[in-house]
């Protein structure tokens, strides 16, 4: 049993992902469609608190790189994978720099996310 923060400002692909990992995984989720909520909710989390975080990169506020710079300053070291429609080698050089846990693409596979979180997960504990 592990917490995942999932922060995509589409609601109908939050709802999907919160589906799929609270089914599948049997997760604890707390699903975000405002980045700035997320942010907020983030900050007063600690590694023993929330076991994942997976963002969508393009969104209001914050996109999923400030959300990650945001955490890691405040000390919150927890696997993070980034959702984007777009990897450009840009967001991919910067986000390695940041350390990202690992990727996925829009369309979202389901499988693969459900895979993705049970690796990073598991590498982190």
């Amino acid at each position: 049993m592990f917490s995942v923060a999932v922060v995509e400002d589409d609601p109908i692909t939050l709802d999907l992902i919160t589906d799929a990992l609270e089914t599948q995984l049997d997760a604890t989720v707390y699903p975000f469609t405002r980045s700035k909520f997320a942010r907020d909710f983030l900050l007063q989390q600690t590694t023993d608190s929330i076991s994942l975080i997976i963002s969508d990169q393009v969104m209001p506020d914050y996109d999923g790189l400030s959300l990650l710079k945001t955490c890691q300053a405040y000390g919150l070291d927890v696997p993070f994978l980034l959702i984007t429609a777009d990897p450009n080698k840009e967001l991919v050089m910067e986000a390695r720099k940041l350390q990202v846990t690992g990727f996925l693409a829009k369309p979202l596979n389901m499988d693969e996310l459900i895979q993705k979180s049970k690796d990073a997960v598991s590498q982190a504990s």
